[in-house]
C-alpha cells in the first residue's frame, strides 16, 4: 500500500467523534514530552484519554499516523502567517510560525519521532513525506498573492537552516538569523530569476 497514513476523518455531523478525537490528541500532547515516542503507547493512551485501543486504531491505524496529526494538529498559536505579495515578508512570517511550532514539547518531538523512525518504517516515512508535502503547499498557498510559486528546492532552501540550528547545533533561531536566512534566500531567488514581488 503506497498510500500515506491518512487521518481518519470524524463523522461529519457528529461532534461526538470530533470531541472524543480532540481529547485524546490534547492528552498525547500532554504525555509525549514526558514519556517520549517509545512510551507513548496505545495503551497508556487509552488509559489516559478513557477510550478503549480500538477506539485509537480506528483514528490511528499506526503510531505514525498519531504523531502525523500531532504534529500537523499542534496547538493554534495564532501566528500563521496571512498570504502576501511581499515574499520576503511572507517567508520572513512563516519562519516565525515555523520556529513557534517546533518550540511545542510535543510537536516538536512528535516531528522528531517520525523522522527518526523514517529510515526502517515505511508508515513514518510516509507520514514524513506527507508533512513536507503539507507545509510545502502550504507556504506555495501563502505566495500566491506575489504571483510566484517556489519550488521544492528553493523551499528547503528556506526552512533548512532553522531545521538546523534549532536540531543539529541546539541553538536558538532568533528574529536576527530569521532576517539573514531570508536575505540569503532571496538573493538566491534573484539569482534564479524569480520575481520577489507582484510587480512583474
Amino acid at each position: 500500500m503506497n498510500e500515506p497514513p491518512h487521518r481518519r476523518q470524524p463523522t461529519p455531523g457528529n461532534p461526538r467523534v470530533q470531541r472524543t478525537r480532540n481529547r485524546v490528541l490534547a492528552v498525547a500532547r500532554e504525555l509525549l514530552p514526558q514519556v517520549g515516542p517509545a512510551g507513548l503507547t496505545y495503551a497508556l493512551l487509552a488509559e489516559r484519554a478513557e477510550v478503549t485501543r480500538q477506539t485509537l486504531y480506528r483514528h490511528w491505524p499506526t503510531r505514525a499516523a498519531l504523531l502525523f496529526d500531532l504534529v500537523l494538529e499542534g496547538p493554534d498559536l495564532g501566528n500563521y502567517p496571512d498570504p502576501g505579495s511581499d515574499v520576503g515578508a511572507v517567508a520572513t512570517a512563516w519562519l516565525k510560525s515555523l520556529r513557534a511550532g517546533v518550540s511545542v514539547p510535543s510537536v516538536r518531538t512528535a516531528a522528531l519521532a517520525v523522522t527518526a523512525q523514517a529510515d526502517h518504517d515505511p508508515d513514518s516515512a510516509r507520514a514524513l513525506v506527507r508533512i513536507g508535502e503539507d507545509r510545502y503547499a502550504g507556504f506555495n498557498r501563502l505566495l500566491e498573492p506575489s504571483g510566484i510559486q517556489i519550488s521544492e528546492d528553493e523551499f528547503t532552501l528556506l526552512y533548512g537552516p532553522v531545521l538546523a540550528r534549532l536540531f543539529l547545533d541546539r541553538g536558538q533561531v532568533t528574529d536576527a538569523f530569521i532576517d539573514a536566512v531570508v536575505t540569503q534566500w532571496l538573493t538566491m531567488l534573484r539569482s534564479v530569476g524569480a520575481p520577489q514581488d507582484s510587480e512583474q
